[in-house]
């Protein structure tokens, strides 16, 4: 067999290795589908709510508890605090990896200059002396431009700006939470004032209960051991107090922190107002219109367009592609001779690119993409079922905690009428002591309750607010988001 022939069957067969493997994304799909929040079925549980246009929450809403030191505080907070400034960082992030995805369609242009001095060593200088020095001048201009044939370099660039959209989002998401965080914290060191009252009020009412157990012990009514009782049920209410006090300093500890400040920053807060809960209603355009007010619905959204096009920018990978660079400029070795037509150059050099094998590389990147696609469709339908979920929850929750309140008071204030009533008879020494340790316990133990629910209460509401997205909309961003949808492949 001749060489020319062998060298013909060889390239036969190279060329068809080479079309057997050329790459292609057959067989790759998604399987993500996103859910219609209108097949997700709310309707008895979000029943007998008032319903009213004006119930989604305003932009400040927490100047709707009542306090104005809340309002100032939480300005502090979005302002100082190291949560806020990591957002805005990662956000300033993506809009930064955005940018670069579109300086990335732009051709490039740049232009260099050196001068260089050399001397030929003998052994190099062809008349043997060794002495021969040279001075090498040069400029020199590049052009570079890739053609964006098949748009993936636009989709890369649109995937970069909705990554960059969903991060803008997240800032503010971010704002909405520690705005809630701080309003519960808020809340929170109210309620620790409130116990601390309580465990002072209940000291105050053992002591005087000692006091009585003195008189009846000194007149012989009752005995050393039940002296030592009361004494035991003092004890216990001082250290009541102790622990009231120490969770009163948590509180501000806790409060601080969120603030971004030092935990002395606690210490200067005044103590809250009794926090006004807001009504209870529903926006009536619910939950259609919830996709547009909760910031983290709303990222999600953009995450799976991004995630699209991201998909769409892997495909064109496979396709050919066109670039064009080219070189121009001068070089002598003479200064006078610089810019002589004798000393110019350039070059244009077309290039077109088809990948045809390259191990399962591109397919394997593509692949990837679609495993994104299907995860960010994963995390939007369950953002979307938890943010239901959220709403109907606390609804749920705040339709009965206003009736536990009022019959908790009721129970308080026939639990404190006991008392005055049994402290009058034991004093006047014909009560029991018994009667007078229970109804004193039962006492206490209704006024905990009382105060309990209503901090309850003022912290559902804040979670309302939170789970109608906090005054969230999309009129301030560059785009409204997308609708996501199942791929088409």
């Amino acid at each position: 067999m001749s060489s020319k022939t062998l060298r013909a069957r060889l390239s036969l067969v190279l060329l068809a290795m080479s079309l057997a493997g050329c790459a292609n994304y057959s067989g790759l799909t998604t399987e993500g589908v996103s859910l219609d929040a209108k097949s997700l079925k709310a309707g008895q549980s979000l029943g007998g709510v008032t319903l009213s246009p004006a119930a989604w929450p305003k932009s400040d809403w927490w100047k709707s508890l009542g306090d104005p030191q809340l309002d100032g505080l939480i300005r502090e907070a979005l302002h100082d605090s190291p949560d806020m400034q990591i957002a805005s960082a990662r956000a300033h992030q993506a809009s930064a990896a955005a940018y670069a995805a579109d300086a990335a369609r732009m051709p490039t242009l740049d232009a260099s200059g050196s001068v260089s001095r050399s001397r030929l060593s003998r052994s190099q200088d062809p008349s043997g002396q060794g002495d021969n020095y040279s001075t090498m001048r040069s400029l020199t201009g590049n052009f570079n431009y890739t053609f964006d044939l098949w748009g993936g370099q636009r989709d890369t660039w649109e995937a970069a700006l909705g990554q960059a959209r969903a991060a803008e989002i997240d800032r503010q998401a971010a704002q909405l939470t520690l705005a809630a965080d701080v309003a519960r914290a808020y809340s929170d060191l109210g309620q620790a004032h409130i116990v601390h009252d309580l465990a002072t009020e209940d000291l105050k009412r053992t002591r005087q209960m000692l006091d009585l157990s003195q008189k009846r012990l000194s007149s012989g009514i009752d005995s050393q051991y039940q002296y030592q009782q009361t004494e035991s049920l003092e004890a216990s209410s001082e250290a009541s107090l102790i622990d009231a006090e120490k969770n009163l300093q948590s509180a501000k500890i806790a409060l601080a922190v969120l603030l971004g400040k030092g935990p002395d920053r606690g210490n200067e807060i005044a103590r809250p107002k009794v926090l006004q809960a807001s009504a209870v209603a529903l926006p009536s355009v619910l939950p259609a219109e919830l996709l547009g007010r909760r910031p983290d619905l709303v990222a999600a959204r953009w995450r799976v367009e991004a995630a699209s096009k991201s998909i769409d920018a892997g495909k064109t990978n496979f396709y050919p592609n066109l670039n064009l660079s080219a070189a121009a400029g001068t070089q002598a070795l003479l200064g006078d001779a610089m810019f002589g037509s004798a000393s110019r150059f350039f070059n244009i050099a077309p290039t077109v690119s088809l990948p045809i094998f390259d191990g399962g590389r591109l397919r394997a990147d593509l692949d990837a993409r679609d495993a994104d696609y299907d995860l960010a469709v994963a995390q939007y339908n369950k953002s979307l079922v938890t943010a239901l979920g959220d709403v109907s929850d606390t609804l749920s929750q705040l339709r009965d905690i206003g009736r536990q309140i009022a019959a908790q008071q009721h129970a308080t204030d026939i639990a404190q009428d006991s008392y005055d009533t049994v402290v009058q008879r034991y004093g006047s020494g014909i009560g029991n002591y018994l009667d007078v340790l229970s109804i004193e316990q039962q006492l206490l133990q209704a006024q905990r309750q009382l105060a309990t629910l209503n901090a309850q209460q003022i912290d559902l509401s804040i979670q309302l607010m939170q789970a109608l997205g906090g005054g969230f909309q999309t009129d301030n961003l560059a785009a409204a988001a997308p609708t996501p949808a199942s791929r088409t492949q």
